[in-house]
């Protein structure tokens, strides 16, 4: 499982800045005002040595009686009971204050681990600003801006040193995928489950939200073992109010990680939403395997399953490398052939790609379309290696590849993946600068160069001198 990380601290102090920067989106509102996030939004961090979830919690007023301000603390208090470890921001410029001698009370009431971050030192003596901040009690304050990133790298690195890297999938392992059932409650992923296993081994109710938790299921079919994730819906941000649908967002989100493939499931009755767009979002960031489940096709008619048809097209144009079925759980129609496209993806996601090969494509994609030239100079991609799986990871080495632009990695990602016959999967490529092999030689040369000219400006000027006491001596 990913450690999750929690940002707690008074309104106003730069918690939704941080998030931002963590996971490098613009998913939580910024404003300078207090109170702004009423509801908690979630991330994967990115940019760390390892994954982790971040959760940014609103403006926590732990002595607030009434209205949202206490609706807020509670959601904060039991966003702490979620957390690996507590992330506890203060402000630098506005001080210490009475409130947050309260806040740390309660965090260490949690049994937590808490790291004490002052935010917003940019142009300050950090040492003396933060010292106020010792008398919480909760060790060395850190001090950073978020705004400007300066020390959040260390801080992440420093809160995910104590929590073990993500182990390397076995082979073993590989020969039984893990399949998350994923989607906004009451799409049908229970009644799918129930489809695939051929019982009733889920609770399947026609009120939203019964699935509280992930559940991890074993199923044999055809000969073939797979561990099924039955995982809680994910509503819409704003309409999650329930502490139990708060801690399954969660769980959600971890059962993707976990994951092999995601299952999305969608409602065809009620349209694709902008929901389902944020759970395919995150399956993709996430670089799992992907196969879109259609529910509830049996109960359209021919004119509404053309729209919906459409809508898929416009709302999910980035799942174009995913296989998309139109299915009915229900009736148990559409399920073979949507465990085909699982087991293509499975396959597709830890698929070997040939060294000789990737650099052969590479070169071909290279002369049909060469990468723009940035600032005078046009990247050289020169060969292409295989470096990870699940996601399939390529990378790319070159000289100048600073300048590839985002748009040329994609037509890269593009020509992998369609000649690689890689469907179901995202593929990553990622450049790596290559050292010039001639820079040593260069330098040894006009090394030996400079030697050489010296050697010769002694010589003649030993010949100049050697010249003019010959003439002295003629003279005389």
């Amino acid at each position: 499982m990913l450690p999750t990380i929690v940002l707690v601290g008074r309104p106003n102090v730069g918690k939704s800045t941080l998030f931002n920067r963590l996971t490098k989106s613009r998913d939580a509102l910024v404003a300078d005002l207090p109170g702004l996030t009423r509801d908690r939004h979630y991330g994967r961090g990115i940019g760390a040595s390892q994954p982790y979830l971040v959760i940014d919690t609103g403006g926590f007023e732990p002595t607030a009686e009434t209205g949202i301000l206490k609706e807020m603390a509670r959601q904060t208090l039991l966003a702490i009971d979620e957390a690996d470890l507590v992330l506890f921001l203060v402000d630098a410029r506005a001080g210490l204050t009475p409130e947050e001698y309260t806040i740390a009370d309660k965090l260490r009431k949690s049994q937590r681990p808490v790291l004490l971050v002052v935010n917003k030192t940019e142009g300050m003596q950090k040492a003396i600003v933060s010292a106020d901040f010792y008398a919480l009690g909760l060790g060395d304050p850190l001090s950073i801006s978020s705004a400007h990133g300066e020390g959040v790298k260390d801080l992440i690195e420093l809160a995910l040193e104590n929590f073990p890297e993500p182990q390397v999938e076995e082979a073993q392992e590989r020969d039984t995928p893990k399949i998350a059932i994923v989607g906004r409650p009451n799409v049908g992923k229970s009644t799918l489950v129930n489809a695939l296993l051929g019982e009733d081994r889920m609770i399947a109710f026609d009120e939203a939200g019964t699935t509280r938790d992930s559940i991890y299921v074993e199923l044999a079919r055809e000969g073939k073992n797979y561990t099924i994730i039955d995982t809680a819906g994910v509503r819409k941000r704003g309409r999650v109010f329930e502490a139990v649908e708060k801690f399954s967002v969660v769980k959600t989100m971890q059962a993707i990680e976990n994951a092999n493939v995601a299952i999305l499931v969608v409602d065809a009755q009620e349209g694709i939403t902008e929901q389902d767009a944020h759970v395919a979002a995150y399956i993709l960031d996430a670089g799992r395997a992907l196969v879109v489940a259609v529910n509830k096709w049996d109960g359209l008619k021919e004119d509404e399953r053309d729209w919906i048809k459409k809508e898929i097209d416009r709302k999910l144009v980035f799942l174009d490398f995913a296989k998309f079925h139109y299915i009915s759980a229900l009736r148990k129609k559409g399920l073979p052939e949507l465990f085909q496209s699982v087991d293509g993806a499975f396959k597709a996601a830890f698929a070997k790609l040939p060294t000789p090969q990737l650099t052969r494509v590479l070169s071909d994609a290279v002369a049909q379309h060469q990468p723009p030239i940035s600032k005078g100079i046009r990247p050289k991609l020169r060969y292409a290696h295989q470096g990870g799986v699940n996601p399939p990871i390529v990378v790319v080495h070159g000289a100048h590849i600073v300048g590839v632009k985002d748009s040329y990695k994609r037509f890269l990602e593009g020509v992998f993946r369609k000649t690689f016959q890689l469907i179901g999967t995202p593929l990553r490529v990622q450049f790596k600068q290559g050292d010039n092999p001639y820079v040593n030689a260069t330098e040894k040369r006009k090394s030996s160069e400079g030697v050489v000219t010296m050697r010769r400006r002694k010589t003649q000027r030993r010949a100049e001198l050697k010249s003019k006491k010959d003439e002295e001596n003629k003279r005389r």
